[in-house]
């Protein structure tokens, strides 16, 4: 498994987050919030690519 740095503050955030959420750790917390925004990103790429086909198509200009 990889590891990251992260500022202290943040992280002492992170853990009052964690514990507030009722994750039962901070891996846990983070790689769920990971995970929330990838989706957000892969699904933005994939957006694009859908109008992308339909403008190849004609259907959209």
């Amino acid at each position: 498994m990889a590891k990251i740095k992260i500022d202290s503050n943040l992280f002492d955030r992170v853990k009052k987050a964690t514990e507030a959420a009722g994750y039962s750790s901070t891996e846990e917390f983070i790689t769920h919030i990971i995970e929330k925004e990838l989706a957000k990103y892969e699904a933005e790429g994939a957006d694009e690519k859908v109008a992308e086909q339909l403008r190849g198509l004609g259907y959209i200009e």
